[in-house]
């Protein structure tokens, strides 16, 4: 099955799924508690969301590890506890994986800034990513989705991690928001930029994901289509957060979102799903749509 995601892809376009972090939250997930740790912690809870989203239509489900790496399970003290929670998050995933769809483990970025702006070496950063890489292998990943980056230089050495580990496909996303010149990320990568660098590291799936909601992203994988013949990948936010009760809550609706993904499918994206805010709801309108082309 595994090694049919690729071929799969070049024939049809495949549903992913939407945010962990919103639906961990909706099912008790405080504020500053560690979404990871419930892969060890309340492990149903955690498959309870991968099953959600399978009912919902999703053929790819990405496994709750987006803080997996060594550096950010630190911020919990649990920085010696990569191997274990990514090779459970994963292990969950396919224990509920129906068949012919597919488990991607999440990669997300280290939250430090690499030498010499920062202190994080290229060789410590290869190293986080190739243990955390290494767990979500183990525990029996489809893919490699490395995902919410903004510095070139550092998804170049996940996906370099990556691709030294396995021959499974990788996907790398970078989160971009459109101003007076047009898409960049946060640390000025555009898109040109990021499919050359990204298409040299040896990605096998490009795209953009989180942001500031569907209309942006349909004009981002517009201009990402007009400048590769790659695959892509899409996947937004539910519009921007509000304060509502006191909590940073996602309003746009399925219903809302509905017109604005057609838009993104229209661009020719290969794989589109949901970011921050969206759920099985909106998962469920979107394989209506897939299901349509």
């Amino acid at each position: 099955m595994t090694t049919n995601l690729l071929t799969l892809l070049e024939r049809k376009v495949l549903l992913a799924d939407g945010a962990m972090g919103t639906q961990l939250q909706n099912r008790g997930l405080s504020s500053g508690q560690c979404p990871e740790q419930l892969n060890l912690t309340q492990p149903e809870t955690v498959q309870n969301v991968y099953s959600d989203y399978f009912s919902a239509g999703s053929d790819i489900i990405e496994t709750n590890t987006f803080g997996g790496s060594e550096s950010r399970l630190a911020l919990h003290g649990m920085e010696n506890s990569v191997h274990e929670i990514n090779k459970r998050a994963a292990e969950l995933a396919v224990e509920v994986r129906p068949p012919g769809k597919f488990v991607a483990g999440s990669v997300g970025p280290t939250g430090e800034v690499l030498h010499p702006l920062g202190t994080l070496s290229e060789e410590k950063a290869n190293s986080m990513f190739s243990e955390q890489i290494t767990a979500l292998l183990e525990g029996g990943v489809d893919a490699i989705f490395i995902e919410t980056m903004m510095a070139l230089e550092e998804i170049e050495i996940a996906i370099r991690a990556a691709k030294d580990l396995t021959s499974l496909p990788v996907s790398a996303t970078m989160t971009f928001e459109i101003g007076k010149a047009g898409p960049r990320t946060a640390w000025g990568v555009s898109p040109g930029e990021m499919i050359t660098r990204l298409s040299d590291s040896g990605a096998d799936i490009l795209g953009a994901n989180c942001g500031q909601g569907f209309d942006e992203m349909a004009k981002i994988v517009e201009i990402l289509r007009d400048n590769t013949d790659m695959l892509l990948l899409a996947q937004a936010n539910a519009g921007l957060p509000v304060m509502k009760d006191g909590k940073s809550t996602y309003i746009e609706s399925p219903e809302e979102m509905e017109p604005k993904a057609q838009k993104i499918l229209e661009s020719g994206v290969n794989i589109i799903g949901g970011c921050c805010g969206t759920g099985p709801e909106h998962i469920k309108i979107l394989r209506k749509l897939v299901d349509n082309l």
